[in-house]
């Protein structure tokens, strides 16, 4: 992964609490991410719904095999501890 690309994807909606402490939380530890409205991402919105099977946004997607939902410092600890910061 080259420094421009993001090492997590957060799948937020406007006027979330929850998504702002994330992103704010993720810049605190230097965390690249890329933000996707599901509101106006329709494949978005299904991916999170029927592949993750989450319901409640933010929904923080590292790999294949880490990812969840809501306001999750602990998990962004551990994405930070692995290095997922910028270059």
């Amino acid at each position: 992964m080259n420094a421009e690309q993001a090492a997590v994807t957060v799948y937020t909606k406007p006027a979330c609490a929850q998504c702002r402490m994330t992103y704010l939380a993720l810049d605190r530890k230097g965390i690249r991410y890329k933000s996707v409205d599901v509101t106006t991402s329709p494949a978005a919105l299904e991916y999170i719904t029927e592949e993750l099977g989450y319901s409640q946004a933010p929904v923080v997607v590292v790999d294949d095999e880490n990812h969840w939902s809501g306001f999750r410092p602990d998990l962004i600890d551990q994405v930070a501890a692995l290095g997922a910061t910028r270059h």
